[in-house]
């Protein structure tokens, strides 16, 4: 099996601290070990990297995305535990990459409907995500009550080597274009 890559926004290295102790408190191994908002899932990033001066590209032109960070959910179907993620600018982000790298399919999620979050458990048998929630809320309730506002400098390429293994950092690229708001 072929490795897989996305594309991500990080959190502020004090926030990514924070979840990471929970999951390593609650003995959480699956690929959302790096945490990380998607902006681009694996549709379209084939293993040839082809992609790459594409999603480099998009970097290049996008100025750096304002992201609200929320209390924490379980996603309906109950496949993740996440923290909840409020940004335009994200979205814009991920439009823009689905334009740029025109993916032959891409995933039912992907477009102007996709729910960004940032992953803290994936559902795995024998994980009671509720149960995880209510420890998730006791531990992240300021988000609930403060969300976090911050604003992602750049643009993160993540590569996982096969299944049951973890995304990982592999570049960095600024969002170096200008301030749609100045």
């Amino acid at each position: 099996m072929s490795s897989s890559h996305l594309l991500a926004l990080l959190p502020p290295p004090d926030m990514a601290a924070r979840i990471t102790q929970f999951r390593a408190a609650h003995d959480l191994r699956d690929a959302a070990a790096t945490p990380h908002i998607t902006v681009k899932a694996r549709s379209g990033l084939t293993a040839d990297l082809t992609w790459l001066p594409a999603a480099r590209a998009v970097a290049a032109t996008h100025a750096p995305v304002p992201v609200t960070l929320g209390g924490p959910h379980v996603f309906r179907n109950g496949s993740a535990l996440h923290l909840h993620v409020h940004s335009p600018g994200a979205l814009h982000l991920h439009l823009a990459l689905l334009d740029a790298l025109r993916p032959a399919q891409q995933f039912g999620y992907e477009g102007p409907h996709m729910t960004l979050h940032l992953s803290v458990a994936l559902a795995r048998p024998g994980l009671n995500l509720s149960a995880l929630q209510d420890a998730a809320r006791a531990i992240f309730a300021d988000l609930h009550d403060q969300p976090l506002t911050f604003t992602a400098p750049a643009m993160v390429w993540l590569t996982k080597p096969g299944p049951g293994e973890a995304y990982a950092p592999v570049e960095t690229w600024p969002l170096a274009g200008p301030d749609p708001h100045a």
